[in-house]
């Protein structure tokens, strides 16, 4: 990856995106650092890792959330459209039409994503807004000093927040056109990044304040951990299941094609990390609910103490754990189901003189993709599930003295880092390709 960040700085143009790239993650930071007026940060820093979503989007958007920044929801909502739009372009033929129409159909879709984005931007804004309410974010002195109604305090916070995040969907997408790799993968990328950063910094400052007894050596042994971990992670992204597939001869006039073969990749986690996300937000809806809207209530009470892993008690970790567990199995099969149609491709093979060696082509065909994509899936599931409840218990035993590292890699946190610094890596040296290619033909 070095070698190929070396030689991209020798071609001008790949120069160029590289240093776009680093110009609008340095605006992105910035505006991670601009304080609303009228909210208190102290607040978000105090309630937000009590639910695991708000812990979640505080990571990904680079520590603004609890520093009440502009940017404080970042491109969660972005995500979020992002991955509805998916789901209903399967669902709903007219979207799926609309998408396989070109550059003008997936415009539209575009178009429609940020209208979704803006919709979901207001919604989390006035959730998050309502969840910290009780927490006393809002400070009604925030114009010259003089007292103001809480609820222009309110509109004025949600507009700033709504604001924020559409601008990083902007600086997302200028990521896109103009430097390297996907931009909206970037922004999140970096914004764990700077809060893992932020952590760590936080915690060598207390070693060489207090001494190394106040847990130097539990910071190396978390390193090596989170180096273990990544090196897991990038083996398991790597795998994949290559189903041989060989074309049958065919004349056409003079000439003859076919008579190749080549192989269908199925990823072991094909998923990615969308699994994990999906299912962390749906373990954490019941108790953000509860938070913002019965926040002394008996049910919050019984719910934290006894349904999640924030309680103290043994049974909500245990009945967290495996809800995380399944929910991740049932969101990594659906996943798959939506990702690879074995009837599509067996019929595409079976129209361009494709087959798979021993089966016979058509319905035996998708029978036995179906078969190795249920099985892998299976693997790929388990490796989330791992990776989602491993670590945090490596963590809790490593770290004594340091426990504010348990939320400096989350499991989510870790697989987004090597997907996106990995495809980075790919966009970079497709860029180079394409510039060696260019000059080759001339």
């Amino acid at each position: 990856m070095f070698e190929t960040i070396k030689n991209a700085f020798k071609v001008a143009e790949v120069r160029r995106k590289i240093l776009l790239t680093l110009l609008f993650v340095f605006i992105y930071r910035l505006g991670c650092y601009i304080p609303i007026p009228g909210l208190i940060g102290d607040a978000f820093a105090t309630t937000g890792d009590n639910v695991t979503i708000f812990s979640l989007m505080n990571a990904i958007s680079g520590s603004a959330l609890e520093q009440g920044a502009w940017f404080a929801i970042g491109i969660s909502p972005y995500i979020n459209a992002s991955i509805i739009m998916q789901l209903l372009t399967v669902a709903i033929p007219a979207l799926e039409r609309l998408n396989k129409d070109g550059e003008d159909g997936k415009k539209k879709v575009e178009k429609i994503t940020r209208y979704v984005t803006l919709g979901l931007s207001v919604v989390t804004a006035v959730g998050v807004l309502l969840a910290f309410r009780a927490a006393g974010v809002l400070d009604a002195k925030f114009i010259w000093n003089e007292a103001v109604p809480e609820w222009i305090v309110f509109v004025f916070a949600t507009l700033m927040l709504v604001s924020g995040c559409m601008a990083c969907m902007w600086i997302g997408e200028r990521i896109t056109e103009y430097g390297v790799s996907n931009g909206i993968s970037m922004l999140i990328f970096v914004g764990i990044l700077s809060t893992a950063g932020r952590q760590l910094l936080s915690s060598f400052g207390d070693v060489f304040t207090n001494g190394w007894a106040a847990g130097g050596w539990e910071i190396i042994g978390f390193l090596l951990v989170v180096i273990v971990i990544f090196g897991f992670i990038i083996w398991v992204d790597g795998a994949e299941r290559r189903v041989k597939v060989q074309y049958a001869k065919q004349i056409k006039g003079n000439k003859m094609y076919g008579g190749q073969s080549t192989y269908i990749p199925v990823k072991v986690n094909g998923s990615g990390v969308l699994p994990l996300i999906f299912a962390f937000a749906l373990l954490s809806f019941i108790p953000m609910i509860a938070n913002t809207f019965w926040a002394d209530s008996a049910f919050a009470v019984w719910w934290t103490k006894y349904m999640t892993s924030n309680g103290g008690y043994w049974v909500g970790t245990v009945v967290n754990s495996v809800s995380l567990a399944l929910l991740i199995f049932g969101f990594s099969y659906f996943y798959s189901q939506i990702q690879f149609n074995p009837i599509e491709i067996s019929k595409n093979l079976q129209q361009n003189g494709g087959f798979i060696p021993g089966i016979r082509p058509g319905r035996e065909t998708s029978e036995y993709l179906a078969r190795v994509v249920s099985r892998i899936t299976f693997w790929g599931a388990t490796f989330l599930a791992i990776i989602a409840l491993v670590p945090s218990l490596v963590f809790g035993l490593v770290l004594q003295n340091q426990s504010q590292l348990l939320n400096a890699f989350s499991s989510t946190g870790m697989l987004i880092i090597v997907n996106v610094a990995l495809e980075f890596d790919k966009a970079l040296e497709n860029q180079l390709m394409m510039r060696h290619y260019k000059g080759f033909l001339k």
